[in-house]
């Protein structure tokens, strides 16, 4: 059962009316549904689909091919020793078709695309010079090697270049996706349970779908991350030994934004990790955030080249928390509850968890239909001017001139602020007022689990948001 998705469900069926041809490309992190979307779209009605296969040579690649091709129904299939060949025959195949618009569906596509195989030229020339002069046929192209699919396709810079009729970036579900589908698998969890469980997988429609019926969260967490047999258990090395031919660079990155809660600058990672200050390294910063794992974001006064890069993945941050070198056997997670590690943790996946839900906070804050920009802010303490740091999550500067300064807390009860808090957020907010040097009105939101309790010291707060806000 297809969950969600609705504007890429409607964008690949959109192309079986279009008059002309359509080639669309698919791209995503690993485990985030892309095949799962094309294939229960067009019902597994196909009139071509193929699969590539990773770290296979073209040879294996090509015989492949032409053993689909057969399985498919061409008959005298030629011996496919270059992709001319192969895209010769996948075009004698479609011609023998009846009339109508014809699917063909390549899947894992940079996997296709070994050394000097010559491969992306021939899709070049496949689609340019003959599918695109046709009315119909949908190429549908899909890969989880998100920096290949970007780079290559997206932003082709030669034949395939501005070809594209329609891209489908596939990002991770939202929670009240993750709880559809539980629902829709006859899995029971309340809402804070889901929660926990999207501060350990995000919304990877993957790593809920392992979740059975009749066990407590913690318990599956144990049995798929901690056990040995779990289907988690080695997955941080195959997610990005799927993606990058060389992921060691890539983890070092990783690794070091994962101590770092703030984030790090381009030129803070270069001197930590001792990397080259090149286009290479920009290309590591760019392939990571293309895949969902780090953002960059802006400072909001700042250059561009203060740009900060923060570990946003959720199961990496729970990787490098409690898996990396830690494992403690299969119940590890069950006596984890409550001890003050994990209560710092959910703190902290807590935030990352509302920077992925930023459209529902909004939403909240009646801001839907303004114009936003999302930033996070820090400033430094200044020992002259006794100033304190600052460090500020998530800001969304309003085209209505207005600036919420959003605060966010987990906590098992409602939250209480305290005097002292109280102090802080007037003094966070008086400092980013004053080193801005902002025109807007400066609110303060707090983003909480179980909402407020409305003492005495609420009175600096504009506007609250809570977990069932984020479930929208």
């Amino acid at each position: 059962m297809l969950i969600g998705r609705e504007k890429e469900k409607h964008i690949l069926l959109e192309a079986l009316t279009e008059e002309y041809s359509q080639f669309i490309a698919v791209y995503g992190r690993r485990r985030v549904g892309k095949t799962f979307l094309i294939r229960e779209t067009y019902g597994n009605r196909f009139c071509f689909q193929f699969t590539g296969s990773a770290k296979t040579s073209s040879r294996k690649q090509l015989a492949r091919f032409q053993m689909a091709l057969k399985e498919h129904g061409l008959k005298d299939v030629a011996l496919l020793t270059n992709w001319m060949i192969a895209f010769g025959e996948l075009k004698r195949y479609i011609n023998l078709q009846p009339e109508g618009k014809k699917v063909i569906f390549l899947d894992e596509l940079p996997w296709m695309d070994a050394p000097r195989s010559g491969f992306l030229t021939e899709l070049e020339s496949f689609w340019n010079g003959w599918a695109s002069a046709r009315k119909d046929v949908v190429f549908v192209v899909c890969g989880s090697a998100t920096s290949w699919m970007v780079k290559k396709i997206i932003k082709n810079k030669g034949g395939l270049h501005n070809r594209l009729n329609h891209r489908i970036t596939l990002q991770p579900f939202t929670l009240r996706e993750c709880e559809d589908l539980l629902k829709s698998r006859g899995v029971v969890l309340t809402r804070k349970q889901i929660l926990e469980g999207y501060m350990v997988f995000g919304g990877v429609p993957y790593y809920w779908s392992l979740l059975e019926r009749g066990a407590s969260l913690s318990q599956e967490i144990d049995r798929l991350v901690f056990s040995r047999d779990g289907d988690l258990y080695d997955e941080f090395d195959m997610l990005y030994a799927s993606l990058f031919k060389k992921p060691e660079r890539y983890t070092k990155v990783i690794e070091l934004l994962a101590k770092k809660k703030r984030g790090l600058t381009r030129l803070e990672l270069i001197e930590l990790g001792k990397f080259e200050d090149n286009g290479k390294f920009t290309e590591i910063l760019h392939d990571l955030e293309w895949c969902g794992f780090i953002r960059g974001y802006s400072m909001m006064g700042k250059r561009v080249k203060d740009e900060m890069f923060q570990l946003i993945d959720h199961y990496t941050l729970f990787y490098y928390e409690f898996i990396e070198g830690k494992r403690r056997g299969k119940n590890y997670w069950q006596a984890m509850q409550g001890k003050p590690q994990y209560n710092t943790w959910c703190g902290l996946a807590f935030e990352r968890v509302c920077l992925w839900h930023v459209d529902q906070i909004k939403m909240k804050l009646g801001i839907s239909g303004v114009l936003t920009e999302e930033y996070a802010w820090r400033c430094l303490p200044d020992k002259k001017t006794k100033r304190k740091g600052v460090q500020i999550d998530l800001l969304i500067d309003r085209s209505d001139g207005i600036i919420d300064l959003c605060e966010m807390k987990y906590s098992k009860k409602e939250y209480a602020i305290t005097g002292d808090y109280e102090q802080e957020l007037i003094e966070k907010k008086a400092t980013f007022a004053e080193v801005t040097a902002t025109s807007s009105a400066v609110h303060t939101v707090m983003v909480t689990t179980n909402g407020l309790v409305h003492n005495a010291f609420v009175g600096e707060i504009q506007n609250e948001v809570d977990l069932e806000d984020l479930f929208k």
